[in-house]
């Protein structure tokens, strides 16, 4: 398994896996597959291509088999902060490092980063192997959103994490 930051020429295989990830596990993301689905792979080029958004690819055999964004606030007040966002791993790819592999690569370039003392994150409450492996790295629940998203009549809670490095 290969782990790297991902370029703009990334774009369209990293669409196509993020719609498969909204369309097949809509609750473990604030986007949904109907808001995304007519993105064009240039606007995950130009995120790619940002200072302040980090995305990270995970591959097996040259294909995609999971990412993770990190993003850097840029507030002055909160320009200490990083947000962990859009973690996913493929279904045939998962409890084989992969998420560990992303997080760690995540947190390794934020320390990289000057003035990074704090990464947050939100994970969907009952999604048990998420949490055990936020947790494993530090992080730790600081809070809880009741009903934070709502898909046709069903809610999910979220719980919100922070690292302190």
């Amino acid at each position: 398994m290969d782990i790297r930051r991902l370029k703009p020429s990334d774009a369209v295989e990293y669409r196509e896996m993020r719609l498969i990830a909204l369309k097949s596990h809509p609750e473990a993301f604030a986007s949904s597959f109907e808001e995304e689905k007519e993105n064009p792979a240039d606007i995950y080029a130009k995120r790619f291509a940002s200072d302040e958004s980090y995305t990270f690819g995970a591959f097996e055999k040259e294909k995609l088999i999971g990412s993770v964004t990190l993003l850097k606030e840029t507030k002055l007040k909160l320009k200490h902060r990083a947000l962990i966002v859009a973690m996913y791993v493929s279904d045939d790819s998962r409890r084989k490092g992969v998420g560990k592999a992303l997080i760690a690569a995540a947190l390794d370039h934020a320390k990289s980063q000057a003035g990074i003392e704090q990464i947050y994150l939100a994970v969907e409450s009952t999604n048990e192997p998420a949490k055990k492996l936020y947790s494993s790295f530090g992080f730790e629940v600081f809070g809880k959103d009741k009903c934070a998203l709502k898909i046709g009549d069903n809610y999910f809670d979220e719980e919100h994490m922070v690292l302190v490095l």
